[in-house]
């Protein structure tokens, strides 16, 4: 009998450190510490932290229970009007002597959530891949981790224990371990909740939904439900909207049971609605005292140039329908890093000021990358495991000889009417891949680019990348599968460079986790650079190249942030470089591969 994959998490806790006196005597020792004794600041201090982690008391406990629930039922009311994107990706694993858990197989579920009535995913992939003859995991599922329980959470049905209090991020929360009453009927939430302490609204909460197994009349078969740890980010005075989650199940293998997994859902893009942007409509647009004089009427084109004008229109409306429908992050500081490189590639090859390249990233977590004009677009999932700095150059070299030959059937985009597509239409209408033969011919110009590029000396770091990901390639095959544009391509002359894979080798860093290096804001879709701690491999099973690990967003209240003047225009080029400078810059933290 099939079974159904539904829908299980991570907790945090709080260091605390104290501080010693340096004393010369033991009678003066004594004396100093009867003072920081009856120091009124040092009690008032110490009560204060008393009083934190002192449970609450019966009456003040009730009162933030009902709150909890009260606040719980507007929060879930507030996500019905919105429509993210909600993507998930799973990776089936096995264990490893040398590495520990390693991937097996993977799926991969992208589509547009609704939350009016009973859930829906509607995808945005034409690929239904779900699972095997014996079990099938339901994307719908990994949306229903988002609500603890979306109908009946209240004291009817749940009984709560004070656990303690602790930071997560910058936001005080109070930790619940929450359980079903014994009378209550159907699948209830069991594990923990952290509620922020000011308007108690449940931030992240982690366990499963018991009884763990269910069998559905509707579809005939056993459902069963998973662990997960589910997260909430503040976008909007008030607002907190679900964001991250992360699900995994790992035990031994049998031939009947469920399999293990690993597995994270992102949620972006609630700011973006049908219609927004009829916004502009509404800016004040004020007018030069001077007439301004169009460029358009001081010569006319040449057949050349009105060709080129002409891509460039095609190319901004497919860039603006992908940015409008969530897809592509808007420009901001990860796309400045990025031109940084390619203007590294641009300085050392003398390229022509009339060639005008630009990065922009695709948000989904697939390693992909295309070209659409003079716009390179890299995947967000490809930036994340991308170790170096070298490694990088060598892709988005790739990407800039793709970007130079001109593809005339993405001419016929500048026809807008072509792109009035819905969400559910883009992927399974437009594609950017280029075909096997230029995938060689631009493999050859990029080399010649990265030669003369000062990136030529680490190259061999690239071909451990191309490696490690040629490897893992069986397994992976949804990860390496692109949704709009190109698969990576494996370069011989870096494969030849690179050094041989040593799995055990702890300081051999040739891929990194996904989710090493970008966020998303789930508000407006923007991607930003992790702030994270640097962190030294212990050994093999550290390094996890391309491995699903464990989201912990840092959490932060929304702050409302007033706009600054309009300053002079950045175009998201590197600061003052120029295509005739000599300098280059470097922007990439590298890793030493042995």
């Amino acid at each position: 009998m099939p079974m159904r994959i539904l829908v299980r998490m991570v907790l945090l806790a709080a260091v605390v450190g104290g501080s010693c006196l340096e004393v010369q005597g033991l009678s003066a020792a004594q004396a100093r510490t009867t003072l920081a004794l009856d120091s009124p600041s040092t009690v008032d201090e110490k009560n204060a932290r008393d009083n934190e982690q002192a449970p609450p008391t019966a009456s003040k406990l009730d009162e933030m229970i009902d709150r909890i629930f009260k606040r719980e039922h507007v929060e879930v009311a507030a996500f019905d009007p919105y429509a993210p994107i909600i993507e998930t990706y799973i990776q089936k694993v096995r264990f490893d002597q040398v590495l520990g858990t390693v991937p097996k197989s993977d799926y991969y579920f992208l589509g547009q959530a609704d939350f009016r009535g009973r859930l829906k995913i509607h995808s945005m992939t034409a690929n239904s891949r779900k699972g095997s003859l014996m079990w099938s995991f339901e994307p719908a599922g990994f949306l229903q981790m988002i609500y603890i329980d979306r109908g009946e959470f209240d004291r009817a049905h749940y009984k709560f224990e004070y656990v303690k209090r602790e930071f997560l991020g910058e936001v005080r929360c109070i930790a619940f371990d929450v359980s079903p009453l014994p009378k209550a009927r159907g699948a209830r939430f069991i594990g923990r909740i952290w509620v922020e302490d000011q308007d108690y609204t449940i931030v992240h909460f982690s366990g499963t939904y018991s009884p763990s197994i269910h069998f559905s009349l509707k579809h005939f078969e056993d459902e069963y439900y998973l662990h997960f740890s589910s997260w909430r980010i503040n976008v909007k005075s008030g607002l907190w909207l679900p964001s991250y989650i992360y699900s995994q199940e790992l035990h031994k293998p049998t031939f009947f049971d469920n399999p293990s997994y690993k597995s994270f859902t992102h949620l972006w893009g609630y700011k973006l609605k049908p219609g927004s942007r009829e916004e502009e409509l509404n800016r004040l647009l004020v007018e030069s005292p001077s007439p301004i004089k169009d460029e358009a009427a001081q010569h006319d084109r040449s057949p050349l140039e009105a060709q080129r004008e002409w891509r460039h229109v095609a190319e901004n409306n497919v860039l603006e329908l992908l940015e409008r429908i969530g897809l592509l992050a808007p420009q901001g500081e990860v796309d400045k890093l990025l031109n940084t490189i390619v203007n590294n590639l641009e300085v050392t090859n003398s390229f022509d000021e009339q060639i005008d390249l630009k990065c922009r990233v695709l948000l989904t977590s697939t390693l992909e990358m295309f070209s659409i004009g003079n716009t390179l677009v890299l995947s967000r999932g490809l930036i994340d495991a991308v170790p170096n700095e070298e490694t990088l150059a060598a892709l988005i070299a790739h990407a800039m000889a793709d970007a130079m030959l001109p593809k005339p059937n993405q001419d016929q985009y500048g026809f807008s009417d072509i792109l009035r597509l819905s969400p559910t239409e883009v992927l399974k209408r437009l594609s950017f891949e280029e075909g096997k033969i230029e995938s060689a011919q631009n493999n050859e110009k990029a080399m010649e680019l990265l030669k003369k590029s000062p990136y030529a000396s680490n190259l061999g770091n690239a071909g451990l990348f191309l490696k490690q990901l040629s490897s893992q390639a069986k397994a992976l095959k949804q990860l390496i599968s692109p949704q709009l544009g190109n698969e990576i391509y494996f370069a011989s002359q870096l494969l030849q460079a690179a050094p041989a894979l040593a799995p055990d080798n702890k300081s051999q860093i040739a891929a990194l986790p996904l989710g090493a290096r970008l966020k998303i804001d789930p508000w407006s879709a923007g991607v930003s650079l992790m702030k994270s701690k640097p962190m030294t491999p212990l050994s093999g099973r550290d390094k996890m190249p391309f491995a699903v690990t464990p989201l912990v967003p840092y959490l932060t209240r929304y702050v409302e942030v007033t706009a600054a003047p309009a300053g002079p225009k950045n175009d998201g080029r590197s600061q003052s470089l120029k295509p005739s400078d000599t300098r280059t810059v470097g922007i990439w933290c590298r890793n030493s591969n042995n």
